[in-house]
């Protein structure tokens, strides 16, 4: 697999906050992994590699320092692209469904550099005693493996309910061999193997590895978000039980912008206002692509604050009608403002830590854009678990109105459980699925969801990128349910090395 041979030349330990001397140990490659993992020291440099690769990696496409946070919105139909803004060709490209197997080397490489890690340390951890430090590192590396293969399909094939049994998704390689060539595999295999390895490391994890790592409740959370897609509603309701527990952690609306700022955790352990699990972005790490995806401040002294938001794309009208004036979430995420004498909808969610509604710090303490990647919250889980009791067999629509109310509750003042008391049947199911979408909005969900429910995209015809819904609309506005463009293609160049690979239909 040219991706594996590419990167088994490489070091692959990126350290969190180490020292010089700790990256001159020994090199963490193909030909000297068996002198890098000797003692506990080791190993913890080797999971702080792996986690790095999650913050940023050779190609910076995931999370912290990618597109991650904003791809499935551009997709989907969540923000529409602001034609006076940067105009980036890559996400152009992404935006207008005309992707190819040029374009999508970096999603693919990307998730297999991160899996390498995690197979490294499986490979070699059982040279360490017995114990709770072992199982703990073993826990974490099959969680991120599962976790990072699980994007990788939603990305490149069709969800587990949508594929029949000869529908493919990429290898899932479990060893850090640079001379194999691994095929395609079945979608529905594919998924076994994610919850094999999540179910296996529910059980090794420890409980209290903070908010910067994996742990128990992190695991759980992800079985959620997995036995969701998969369709087994049962096993989702267990496992978003296991993570929320009694008492979901949904922060008061007071407290949720401080998500959104990275209000600082003073030894609490997730889920911390909400969050299980993040990828640490600090102001020294300065690495603003999280939020730069949506919008740069820019001065201006000739507009209210001294500043005006510069966006790539921006939130369409119809969208953001969505968004209620007692909702949370309108303010948290959303700020209407100027841009080249023109009002736009931008995105202000990963603003930055400063408490300006435009991020900006005039104390510089705080550089716009840089904020931690939220890679779970108790709000996505609380969401599966509502869909999922009112699809399950048998249905339990009260439980689900429940989870919905508690959400609700949670984001929009002068709510009363009275307010949605009558909601039934389709009605209620519409409610989850709004919410979700607003509650998820900006943190890449919509077009996997769309895709998980076999629903199209229908972006309108006339609604513009300006603010009152004036100006360029979509361009390209439809894609039917089913469509080959839901799953992205495989990387042309891979293929032409490993014939085992095979393309997805219709590219």
């Amino acid at each position: 697999m040219k991706t594996y041979r590419y990167l088994f030349l490489l070091a692959f330990v990126g350290v969190i906050s180490c020292k010089k001397s700790d990256l001159e140990l020994y090199p963490y490659n193909q030909i000297e992994t068996e002198n890098a993992f000797k003692t506990e020291a080791d190993v913890t440099l080797a999971v702080n590699g792996m986690y790095a690769g999650l913050r940023s990696t050779s190609n910076s496409t995931y999370f912290v320092n990618g597109i991650w946070n904003i791809l499935a919105d551009v997709l989907s139909d969540n923000l529409i692209v602001n034609v006076s803004g940067p105009g980036r060709l890559t996400l152009r490209t992404y935006g207008n469904w005309q992707y190819t197997g040029e374009g999508t080397y970096q999603l693919f490489t990307d998730g297999y550099i991160i899996a390498r890690r995690a197979n490294a340390i499986l490979e070699n951890i059982d040279k360490m005693p017995d114990g709770a430090f072992k199982n703990n590192a073993k826990g974490e590396a099959l969680a991120v493996r599962a976790m990072t293969y699980f994007d990788m399909a939603r990305v490149y094939s069709k969800t587990y309910q949508n594929a029949n049994a000869t529908d493919w998704t990429v290898p899932y390689v479990t060893s850090t061999d640079p001379t194999i060539l691994p095929p395609t595999e079945p979608v529905h295999g594919f998924y076994d193997k994610v919850i094999g390895d999540l179910e296996s490391a529910k059980n090794l994890i420890g409980s209290d590895n903070g908010l910067y790592r994996m742990n128990k409740l992190t695991v759980s959370a992800l079985l959620s978000r997995v036995y969701f897609y998969k369709g087994d509603f049962t096993k989702c309701i267990e496992a978003s039980n296991d993570a929320l527990g009694a008492n979901p952690s949904l922060p008061a609306r007071s407290d949720f912008g401080s998500i959104w700022k990275d209000a600082e955790a003073n030894g609490n352990t997730a889920p911390y206002l909400g969050v299980y699990f993040k990828i640490r972005n600090t102001k020294t790490d300065n690495i603003n692509n999280i939020g730069v995806n949506y919008y740069q401040p820019i001065a201006n002294n000739s507009v209210p604050g001294g500043y005006e938001v510069k966006s790539e794309y921006v939130v369409p009208n119809d969208f953001r009608q969505l968004f209620a004036a007692n909702d949370i979430r309108t303010t948290t995420y959303l700020y209407t403002g100027i841009q080249a004498g023109k009002q736009f909808h931008h995105v202000i969610k990963y603003g930055g830590r400063a408490s300006s509604i435009l991020g900006t710090d005039p104390s510089g303490t705080n550089p716009v854009g840089v904020v931690d990647y939220k890679v779970i919250r108790t709000a996505e889980v609380l969401l599966n678990r509502a869909e999922a009791y009112y699809r399950a067999t048998p249905s339990n629509p009260a439980a689900a109105l429940a989870d919905l109310q508690a959400l609700k509750k949670a984001r929009y003042s002068g709510y009363l459980e009275s307010d949605d008391a009558g909601l039934t049947g389709q009605l209620l199911l519409n409610e989850i699925l709004l919410q979700r979408r607003l509650e998820l909005a900006f943190e890449g969900d919509r077009f996997w969801d769309l895709k998980r429910r076999n629903q199209g995209i229908a972006r309108s015809k006339t609604i513009g990128d300006l603010a009152d819904g004036t100006g360029v609309p979509y361009i390209f506005t439809d894609l039917p349910a089913g469509d080959h463009r839901f799953q992205l293609p495989f990387p042309q160049r891979e293929i032409n090395f490993n014939t085992n690979i095979k393309q997805n239909p219709d590219y």
